[in-house]
């Protein structure tokens, strides 16, 4: 079921057999002291892996990092129709891939896209999930949209124009339009310039996947996932999580609170970044995750409700 293509400086690449296609994996380092791997969900739906690699850093701390791109995204592209692709798609697809690397045990962090997966996947109660981290990521698309829109309204009134425009029309194309959401992503999504190669190599892979669950933008959901919302069900949540989030985040405080009211047993770290604080804060990100998954392996969370 799984079959290695490549192993240099204790990286090792392969694929998983899934519906038809392959989910390609990528392991960075090994377990030391009792430590148990990290599995990395990407954003999008769509985005590939590699704007998350600064979490290769871990590795240095004795953890194994496992990154993959999920089905339709990055090297595991597929072309199927639209009726394929669906959020319980890539919750089964987590289960495919710890069966097939072995991860009886592991923490998982999901990182915008991938922390609602994350979410949907521990609601179900799945064995051998240590802890979980949430990185800027929301519990509802209602309010995601909302909160989008609220951030829009701080932008200069022809970029406001162009995004009204836009939505009146259906046209989510242009230059007036492009630069308008040029400047929404450079507020709230990365304030990094120039962006990292591991960060521009994820952006310059389109996946159509995107378009069919988001939409045209991170601010105009029309995909799949408009109604999705999980809030009612976060209470039923059991294992330690870490929420992370930047102070300017599209994923904004609201938002994330949201989540941090509801799932019992919590943290959450706010740091001075956009929805890529991870790689903003590079240094500071991965001590703080790293700290958090060694307080989960020894039992002890630091949750001011737990």
């Amino acid at each position: 079921m799984v079959s290695p293509i490549d192993r240099n400086a204790g990286i090792t690449e392969g694929t998983i057999a899934f519906r038809g296609g392959y989910t390609w994996y990528r392991r960075v380092g090994k377990c030391e002291n009792g430590k148990f791997p990290l599995l990395v969900l990407h954003g999008g739906p769509g985005m590939g892996h590699e704007y998350l690699k600064s979490l290769d850093d871990l590795a240095d701390e004795g953890r194994e990092v496992i990154y993959y791109d999920q089905l339709g995204c990055g090297r595991s592209a597929m072309a199927a129709p639209n009726t394929f692709w669906d959020t319980l798609l890539w919750q089964e697809e987590i289960d495919v891939v710890r069966a097939a690397l072995n991860l009886r045990e592991v923490h998982i962090l999901g990182q915008s896209w991938g922390g609602m997966l994350a979410m949907q996947y521990a609601i179900a109660q799945p064995r051998g999930v240590k802890s979980m981290v949430i990185a800027s990521s929301p519990a509802s698309m209602t309010l995601w949209e909302s909160e989008a829109a609220r951030l829009v309204g701080y932008l200069e009134p022809r970029h406001r124009r162009a995004m009204e425009i836009a939505a009146k029309t259906g046209e989510y194309s242009g230059p007036e339009y492009d630069e308008a959401v040029a400047e929404y992503y450079r507020r709230h999504v990365c304030m990094l310039e120039p962006h990292p190669e591991y960060v521009k190599e994820s952006f310059q892979r389109p996946s159509r996947v995107y378009a069919v669950m988001q939409g045209p933008s991170e601010i105009t959901v029309l995909g799949k996932l408009k109604n999705w919302d999980i809030t009612g069900q976060l209470h039923t949540i059991e294992i330690p999580t870490l929420l992370t989030s930047g102070v300017m985040d599209e994923a904004t405080p609201y938002i994330v609170k949201q989540i941090y009211d509801r799932i019992p047993n919590c943290e959450w770290e706010l740091l001075m970044g956009t929805h890529l604080v991870h790689a903003e804060c590079r240094e500071t990100y991965n001590r703080l995750v790293e700290r958090f998954l060694q307080r989960a392996e020894c039992h002890i969370t630091g949750g001011n409700h737990a």
